[in-house]
Order: C-alpha cells, then structure tokens, then sequence
C-alpha cells in the first residue's frame, strides 16, 4: 500500500501543488481581509489537490503512448507498469467526485463552477495534439484558482481576482514554455504542437519573457484594484525578480531548465504568499 501510495505520488507530482496553493491563499487571504477560517481552509485544501489529482491523472493517462517513446518521461509509473490505465482513471475519477462534492460542500457558486471547471483542466491532455495554445490552456488551469478561492470566500467574483488569475495565467504559460524546451526535438518526431516544436527555441524564450512581463502587469493591477498596501507591492517587484533571473537562468544554460523551474517558482509563490499575509496583517494595520 506504501509503495502505491508513493507511485501515485509520483504520478501528480504532489510537491508541485506549490505553485497553484499560494495564489488560492492570496484570493481568500484578500477577499476575507484576513484569516478566512480553518474550516475554509481545509476545504481550500481538499478542492485545490483533487482538482489537480484529476489534471495529473488524466494528464498521464492520456499520454502515457507518448511518454513511453520520450526518455525523459519513460521512466514514470504510467509507463513503466507500476500503475495500470485502470488504476490511474479510477484515481481520476474518484477525484473528479471528491472536487464536486467539496465545492457542493462551500457555497452554490462554486458547485455550479466545479464541472466547467473540470472540463477546463481536463481540456490540457488533449489541446497539444491540435494547438499551440496548449501553453496558455495550463496557464488558464492554474489561473482559475484564485477565482476559486475568492468564490469559496465570497460567493462571487471579483474584480480585482480576475487580475490576480490573469497574473497567474501568464505566470505558468511562460515558465511552461521555458519547460517544454527540453521536449522540442520530441515534440516535432511526433508531430505535436507546442510554441517550441513549431517557432524554435529563440522565439520562445522571447514570447515565455513577454507572458512574464504581462504576468507582472496583472500582478500590478491586481495589487491597485484590491487596495493593498506595501508588502503586496513588494510582493509584485520580488515576483518581477525572480521571473528575470528565472529567464537568465535558462539562457545562460538549457540544462538549469529544471532549477528554472521548481526552485524558482516554487519560491516565487510561498514568497508572494508570506508578503501577502504581511500585507493584511492586523499587526501592520495598528
């Protein structure tokens, strides 16, 4: 039971959930004002993971004939026989049930978004076999977590969040696109459609640095629209930091494309976060 515990662990890439669980925090951190309750939180929790259960699930149950061919991904426990297709949809489904059943638990809004939602994450697995816009499809996918928290808070939609979420979508789009550089040459042998395979690596770094740019700009707006204050201004000139030497990272070397984009963004995220709760701090209010 361990050792298919870990084999699923390995499958979502639990540790990865570090960059869509700050910006739900920040969305319900900024809608409540302030703590917004440990019972929200555990929901939060319970939504944020097996929405992405679901994604990652269906994400590898999807490709496991492609990452059978790519050596980079040939070693995953879709491909290599630790955990069968059965298996894996099941623990798709059986995630996909519990997101609707905690978003019935929080408030009408959000059950009505919980399948449209879904659908908008599931939709990923299958755009690169058609689009480019792939990218910008998991852009959109971690994107919509901060409408999530706010509507958790809420029940409604914000503004000042569709800013936050905007952010965030071309936040994940650009560091995707620094990402699948590794998968290029891969991608072109199989004929599927990623901004690398079809524009090459020098353009990609140019439009993931523009993603990067406009994501800072929502960032910005996002901060002005929802009245912050110091820190969650600082928080925006701290993201444009490390996304520019997230970028001199990748062009100085392709092989840092992994430290690019775990250590990087991860602490992108959990620092964005922490000046955030500073930011709404009763202690700072005083």
């Amino acid at each position: 039971m361990i050792k298919k515990l870990r084999d699923f662990n390995e499958l979502v890439m639990f540790e990865h959930s570090i960059f869509s669980l700050p910006f739900i925090f920040i969305a319900m951190i900024v809608a409540s004002d302030g703590w917004f309750g440990t019972p929200l939180m555990i929901l939060g929790v319970l939504a944020a993971l097996s929405a992405r259960n679901f994604a990652m699930g269906l994400n590898r149950y999807a490709d496991r004939e492609f990452d059978a061919k790519n050596p980079r991904t040939a070693t995953r426990p879709s491909v290599d026989g630790r955990l069968s297709g059965g298996s894996i949809l099941i623990f798709t489904i059986v995630n996909a049930l519990i997101f609707i059943v905690v978003a019935f638990v929080i408030n009408t809004l959000a059950f009505y978004l919980a399948v449209p939602i879904l659908m908008v994450l599931g939709s990923y697995s299958y755009f690169k076999r058609f689009s480019s816009a792939a990218h910008l499809v998991l852009g959109l996918s971690l994107g919509l977590a901060p409408i999530a928290g706010v509507v958790a808070v809420l029940n409604e939609v914000t503004l000042w969040s569709l800013f936050l979420s905007a952010g965030v979508l071309f936040w994940v789009a650009g560091f995707d696109l620094l990402y699948s550089l590794q998968d290029m040459e891969f991608d072109k042998e199989e004929e599927l459609f990623s901004i690398p395979s079809k524009y090459g690596a020098d353009a990609t770094l140019k439009i993931s640095l523009f993603f990067h740019l406009l994501a800072t700009v929502f960032w910005a707006m996002f901060v002005s629209l929802a009245n912050l204050d110091l820190f969650a201004q600082i928080a925006v000139v701290f993201a444009a930091l490390m996304l520019a030497y997230e970028h001199y990272l990748v062009r100085k070397d392709f092989t840092k494309i992994d430290r690019a984009f775990f250590t990087v963004n991860g602490y992108l995220g959990v620092v964005f976060l922490i000046l955030i709760i500073l930011d709404r701090s009763l202690l700072w209010k005083l």
